[in-house]
C-alpha cells in the first residue's frame, strides 16, 4: 500500500509529530510504502528526513491548495491519512486543511485526535465538513467515535476505532532501575510530556507537597521538555512558575524536572520504576493522551482527573479517578496506592492486561486491514462483516 501521511512530523517536538512518526514505522513494519507531507510554522525551519516528500507552511494558505494537486498527480500514493488537530493547520481553528480536502482526489483517512463535545461552530464545521468527505474515520476512544456519529454526522460505517499506539517497551524491574538512577527508596510518582499550561502540573505539585510530611520519601519526577512553541513565544517563563512554586511549598527535595525530550528507551525505564503514573490534566473533554496509553503500555497504577480519556481507558479499576480537578481529591487516591501494596498490584495489573494490546505493530496492522478493505470497496467502506470494523481492539466499557 503507497501511503501519504499529512501532519506534523520530527524533528518538530508535539505529540501529533510523534505519533505520525511512531504510525509509519508501524505501517513499514506491515509492507506499506509510508511518505510524508508535513506541516511547519514556516518552510525550512526544520531539516526533515527523506520521507518527507512536501512541506506545507502552516500559514501560507495557497500551499494546501498546492498540496492537494501534489497529491492527486501523484501516482505512487494509494491512500492519504490526514492526522487532525485544530492546532496544526492554519487559519482559525486550522480551517485551512479545508482547502486541501475541497480538491482531493485520492481516498483519506481522517485520524481524530480531539473530538469536542461543545465545540463552537468553526470547530464543528470543519470537523462535519473532513468527515462528510472522508473515505474513513478513525477515533482512539468510544466516547469519541459515538460523538463523532452523533454530534459531527459522520457515517458509521466509515467509523473504526484503533487505540492510541505503544512502543514495545522493554519491561524492567523498578527496583534496579532505581538503584541505577541513585533513587533507592523513593517512592517515584511521574508525569511525563510536553511542558505548558493545561497538563494540570499545578494540580500534581499540590497533591505532592500535602503527602511529603507523611511520605518524605515521596519524589514526583516532572519528566520533558517545555513544549518548543511555548519557549519561541515566552521562553521558560511556565517552567520557571513551577519552579517557584515547588520552593515556595518547600518541597525541593520531592520534585524533579527532568528536563529533556526523552526517547523511547529512556521513558520506558522511567515508567517502569514510577509507583504511581499522575495523570492530572485539568480540561475534562481530553479525548486522547498518549501519554496515559504509554503508562498503560507499560503497566502503571495510574491516578488521574476526571477527563474524557480517563474516564474511559480507566474504567473497570484499571486506574483511581478523582471526581473533580482536585489536588485533595489526587492527593488522596496516592495514598490509598501507596498504603495498600495489594491495590498497587491490582491496578498494575489491569493496566497492563489493556495496554499490552496497544502497541504499534498491532496498532499499524489494524490501519492496513482497514485500507485494504477502503481499496478493495472503491473507496467505499462497506464490510459484508461488521465484526471486522473492531477486530483484535481493546474492549471498553
Amino acid at each position: 500500500m503507497a501511503v501519504l501521511n499529512l501532519g506534523t512530523y520530527p524533528p518538530k517536538q508535539c505529540g501529533i509529530a510523534t505519533f505520525s512518526m511512531d504510525l509509519r514505522n508501524s505501517l513499514m513494519i506491515h509492507g506499506n510504502d509510508v511518505k510524508v507531507m508535513a506541516v511547519s510554522e514556516e518552510k525550512n525551519k526544520y531539516h526533515y528526513p527523506s520521507e518527507v516528500i512536501f512541506e506545507i507552511d502552516q500559514q501560507h494558505r495557497p500551499d494546501y491548495v498546492k498540496a492537494a494537486a501534489f497529491i492527486n498527480g501523484a501516482k505512487d500514493i494509494d491512500v492519504v491519512i490526514i492526522q487532525h488537530e485544530y492546532g496544526i493547520y492554519g487559519g482559525m481553528d486550522g480551517e485551512y486543511i479545508m482547502d486541501l480536502v475541497g480538491q482531493l482526489l485520492k481516498p483519506y483517512v481522517l485520524v481524530t485526535h480531539t473530538v469536542l463535545p461543545s465545540p463552537t461552530r468553526s470547530c464543528k464545521n470543519i470537523l462535519n465538513y473532513l468527515a462528510s468527505r472522508a473515505a474513513a474515520i478513525v477515533s482512539m476512544t468510544r466516547s469519541s467515535l459515538n460523538l463523532m456519529s452523533d454530534l459531527y454526522e459522520a457515517p458509521p460505517e466509515l467509523m473504526y476505532l484503533i487505540a492510541h499506539g505503544v512502543p514495545e517497551f522493554k519491561v524492567q524491574e523498578a527496583a534496579g532501575l532505581k538503584e541505577r538512577y541513585g533513587l533507592d527508596g523513593r517512592k517515584i510518582v511521574s508525569t511525563f510530556g510536553l511542558i505548558g499550561p493545561g497538563k494540570g502540573l499545578e494540580l500534581g505539585i499540590e497533591a505532592i507537597a500535602s503527602l511529603t510530611r507523611k511520605y518524605p520519601e515521596i519524589l514526583y519526577m516532572i519528566l520533558g521538555r517545555t513544549h518548543p512553541m511555548l519557549v519561541e513565544y515566552e521562553g521558560e517563563k511556565y517552567r520557571h512558575m513551577l519552579e517557584n512554586m515547588v520552593r515556595k511549598l518547600g518541597i525541593a527535595d520531592n520534585v524533579s524536572f527532568v528536563n529533556k525530550y526523552l526517547s523511547n528507551e529512556e521513558l520506558g525505564e522511567y515508567l517502569y520504576m514510577t509507583d504511581i503514573y499522575l495523570s492530572p490534566y485539568p480540561n475534562k473533554d481530553q479525548a486522547v493522551s498518549g501519554t496515559m496509553a504509554f503508562a498503560m503500555g507499560c503497566g502503571r497504577a495510574i491516578v488521574s482527573t476526571p477527563y474524557s480519556y480517563a474516564v474511559e481507558t480507566l474504567a473497570e479499576g484499571r486506574g483511581l479517578i478523582s471526581r473533580k480537578a482536585d489536588p485533595t481529591e489526587l492527593a488522596g487516591l496516592m495514598e490509598n496506592i501507596l498504603q495498600n501494596p495489594k491495590l498497587k498490584s491490582d491496578l498494575q495489573d489491569k493496566a497492563w492486561k489493556l495496554g499490552k494490546n496497544w502497541t504499534w505493530p498491532s496498532v499499524g496492522r489494524q490501519y492496513t486491514d482497514m485500507f485494504k478493505s477502503m481499496l478493495e470497496t472503491d473507496s467505499e467502506l462497506i464490510l459484508e462483516d461488521k465484526s471486522l470494523t473492531y477486530a483484535n481492539l481493546p474492549t471498553f466499557s
